[in-house]
């Protein structure tokens, strides 16, 4: 007889069966890119020149508080891999240089409910929402 505690633990594994299929379609030699906008806790994840950045926040009042960890793309030790923290203020915008001057830019979303990869010429300066 299946007991609760079981029947969770087989719809986890079968969850992550199915998860982890979907990402069989992508060569071991591709980044995988993920652009955004995203949620709380969700990465977003890109290449800048020769620069990886998986990225994400959470959620600090209508602030959003980044972590972002830049690495070099050939590095399979992962030893490169650089984590930075910064609180965004809603629509502040966060600029992420690699070495041969690529740039990729970040937005807080109005109330801490997205994260954004901007064109920062876009980018209008504005204050606190109200």
């Amino acid at each position: 007889m299946f007991t609760l505690s079981k029947m969770a633990s087989y719809a986890a594994v079968g969850t992550l069966v199915i998860l982890g299929g979907v990402g069989l379609s992508a060569r071991a030699d591709e980044l995988v890119q993920h652009l955004g906008p995203v949620g709380p806790h969700e990465p977003i994840m890109t290449a800048v020149g020769s620069k990886g950045v998986i990225a994400f926040y959470e959620p600090d009042g209508t602030h959003c508080g980044l972590y972002a960890v830049v690495y070099t793309l050939n590095d399979e030790s992962g030893a490169s891999g650089t984590q930075v923290r910064i609180r965004l203020a809603a629509r502040q915008v966060i600029n992420i240089d690699s070495p041969d001057n690529k740039s990729v830019s970040l937005q807080c979303g109005d109330y801490a409910e997205t994260l954004r990869i901007v064109d920062p010429s876009t980018v209008v300066a504005a204050g606190p929402p109200r």
